[in-house]
């Protein structure tokens, strides 16, 4: 239960992420899998908030692997 809860709002928190920075509307499934880790493994704390979820991995961006660095800044 609490895995599949996590699963659905890691999907929310990085489909919000991605659309938030201005790269896509909408982004891929293969866009959220990107980043899904690194919003749980640097952001987890500030979930479900969106702006500081977006704040956060900003903030952390140089620590994000190379996939999610280019799906956030892709457009």
């Amino acid at each position: 239960m609490i895995k599949s809860r996590h699963a659905v709002l890691g999907i929310a928190v990085v489909a919000t992420l991605l659309a938030s920075s201005s790269a896509f509307a909408e982004p891929t499934a293969d866009q959220r899998a990107a980043c899904m880790g690194d919003a749980f493994r640097y952001c987890s704390a500030v979930i479900p908030n969106v702006a500081r979820i977006t704040s956060c991995i900003r903030a952390n961006f140089s620590k994000l692997t190379p996939a999610c660095k280019t799906a956030f800044l892709k457009g």
